[in-house]
Order: structure tokens, then sequence, then C-alpha cells
């Protein structure tokens, strides 16, 4: 038996280990230098807040049980992977007003290298006919804590996993449950997201879900290039038509910058799979993003290049529609149909690249998806794909 199991959380059995640690120590055959710990913040916004820290012996990432099983950052030795919010957290959702009347409360506790948007709703908020909110900003299941949590490490596998159950529901309206597992190998640079979307109800429902996976400096620079095996191309607003010829690369910090979002049809291999990356300037850091189309058949980047003190910051989101308001994105059957008892498995990896021929065979696995085809790249924002 090379795999073993810890439960941290079970609330539903009444248990809880608000302190916890294991080490290369605990399990035979593993490598030295690796820990898994637990423990629970204080103070300030960040009060209450439960995480596991996954140290794999190179590469550190901090999973957030509290908010919805998201990663806050990561770092190889002390280089972080992630970005500067001016939002100091992670924040407790207890702090994070979901439903004040903008829809934008969600923004109070943004400061996450991978968050969740969804389960019901992933994009813009939606007002009805009479200016009330229907859905906020992005969803809730980011603000939701898990009510059972495991560690596992397979001494065989090579591999340290933490799972997390979280539930997204409303008494009379919906039901939806995340499994969430994040695994990390020994010394590697990488994590992977194995995510699967139950509906518990006998009646049907729909669900959307988006990564909004998040970089900063130092990878984040003047003339960084995102790399996509892009089929088509298209502005969400005249906002992001201003920038259109240069979606693809990134200014410095400029205060006061108003955001740019694009959204993408991808192409892939013949099983399905594509993948998109972020370098730097210099072409000698990058990230790369793993993800099947079946399952997130929609790309968004979003830009945000402001001043290092506002979030200077990018945004790359796989997902299963564009984050336009739900209406809108029901309107164009971009709403996953959960079927009574029925789930959907999704799947993201995210890879980081320390060195400039890490990034050029990353970028040459991109430009294989391309096979030379040129994308169509709409100037303007189109119908179907935004609200015009």
């Amino acid at each position: 038996m090379t795999q073993t199991c810890w439960t941290l959380t079970d609330v539903e059995g009444g248990f809880d280990q608000p302190e916890f640690v294991i080490g290369s120590g605990d399990v035979p055959g593993t490598p030295p230098g690796w820990f898994v710990r637990k423990q629970t913040l204080r103070c300030g916004l960040q009060d209450g807040v439960e995480i596991v820290e996954i140290n794999n012996g190179r590469m550190r990432l901090t999973v957030l049980p509290t908010r919805g099983m998201g990663i806050w950052k990561a770092w190889v030795d002390q280089t972080p992977l992630g970005w500067n919010s001016p939002v100091r957290g992670p924040v407790h959702p207890k702090f994070v007003p979901l439903t004040e009347p903008s829809g934008l409360g969600w923004l109070d506790g943004f400061d996450e290298l991978l968050v969740r948007c969804g389960l019901e709703n992933n994009g813009a908020p939606d007002f009805d006919d009479n200016h009330v909110l229907r859905y906020p900003l992005h969803g809730r299941i980011a603000n939701r804590p898990a009510h059972r949590v495991q560690v596992r490490v397979d001494a065989e596998r090579g591999e340290i996993s933490v799972t997390g159950e979280v539930e997204e529901s409303r008494f009379l309206f919906y039901h939806l449950r995340l499994r969430s597992t994040v695994t990390t190998s020994f010394h590697s640079t990488g994590f992977r997201i194995h995510d699967q979307v139950e509906n518990p109800s006998d009646v049907p429902t729909g669900m959307q879900l988006l990564y909004h996976i998040n970089f900063g400096a130092p990878l984040l620079d003047a003339g960084a290039k995102l790399v996509v095996p892009a089929k088509t191309v298209v502005p969400r607003d005249t906002r992001a038509a201003e920038g259109i010829d240069t979606w693809d690369s990134y200014l410095g910090p400029q205060p006061g910058f108003a955001e740019q979002v694009y959204f993408f049809e991808l192409l892939s291999d013949k099983s399905g799979r594509s993948r998109v990356l972020l370098k730097n300037a210099h072409s000698t850091q990058g990230v790369c993003l793993e993800f099947e189309t079946e399952q997130l058949p929609c790309f968004t980047q979003w830009k945000n290049t402001a001043a290092e003190s506002d979030g200077y910051v990018t945004g790359l989101e796989p997902a299963t529609n564009f984050p336009n308001p739900r209406s809108f994105e029901q309107q164009q059957r971009r709403v996953v149909e959960l079927p009574a008892r029925g789930q959907r498995e999704f799947e993201v990896a995210v890879n980081w690249l320390l060195d400039a021929d890490a990034v050029a065979e990353a970028e040459k696995s991109v430009q294989r998806l391309k096979a030379g085809q040129k994308p169509t790249i709409h100037k303007t924002p189109q119908p179907g794909w935004c609200m015009v």
C-alpha cells in the first residue's frame, strides 16, 4: 500500500484538525524535503481562513478550503507565482458581501492565483428588468467553505493531493456539489486540478464554471506575450476593441489602465487537448495551461495592466462559457445542463516554466496546434459572443 490518506475536515462526522503537518518521515518510500501543513489564520480579514500548504520539495502552493478550494499563491524558492492584489487576503467569505446591490461584492475577496467562478453563474452581474440583482459577479463557489477535506500521498506515483468537497445550494432553487482535487508531483513546478461537479437533486439544473487563473509580476512585465492556438478572437466591448491589434502583448504598469477582455475559440489536438502560454518579455520564464476544449470550450483573456499598487495582473480563463451575464449565456446555449443526479468533470494543468528552453518547447507545442492556421480576429464585438 503506497497511498496514505488523512482526513483534515469532516463536517458530517463532526471532525476537524485545526493544525496538521506531515512529511517524508510519515510516508515510507517518498523523497526528502516535502511536507503538507494545515493551519488556521487569525486577525484581520484572514480571520478563520483555513489553508493547506503543499511543499513538494521544490514548489509550494497554498490551497484554500475556506474559499472553495482555490489556490492563493505558489512559490519556487522565493519567487512567487500569482499577483499582488490591493485586497489583503486570503479573505474569509464572511467579509465578502456577494449580494450587495451593485453585484460586485465578489471583488472584496479577490486575490488568488486560481479562483473558480460558478457554479450557478460565473460571469458579469445579472439584473432583472427592475434592476434587482439576480446573479452576482462570478458566482458564489469561491466563497463557500469545504465541508470535507482530505490529503493523500502516493509514494508509487510520486504525488501529493488535497481533495475538498464544497456545496453550493439554495433551498427550493438548486443544489450543486464540487469535488475538487489539487495534485502535484514531488519536486515538480506544476500542479493540476481535477474537478467533479454534481447535481445531487432529482431535478435537472444548469451550471457554469470558469477558472480565473491570475498572474502578475515578476512573470508579467512590459513586453510579455500570450501565445495561444487561436481560431477566433473577439473583443468583449469597445474598450477591448481599442487594443485588438496588440491583444497578445502586455504593457508595463499603467496607472488608471481600464481593463480589456478578449474572447477566444481555441484549436486543440486530436485528443481535444489545448494549451496556452504566457511568457515574460525575454522568454526566460513562463506558465503553460493545459485543458480539454470539450470540457472547457471557451477561453477568456483579461488584461488589467494597472499600477502595481492597484493590481497589475492578467487572467487566463478556460471555461464552459464566456463571462457574460448568465441570462445572455443562457440565450446562447452556453449553460451546461446537468440532469438529475448527473455530473461533469473538468481538468486544468498549470506548469511553471523556469528557463528559456522550457519556454521555447512550450511555445513550439502551441504552434503545432496552430498548424499554420491563421486566426480570425474581429475588430469589434460580435453578436452571440458579446452583449452588443
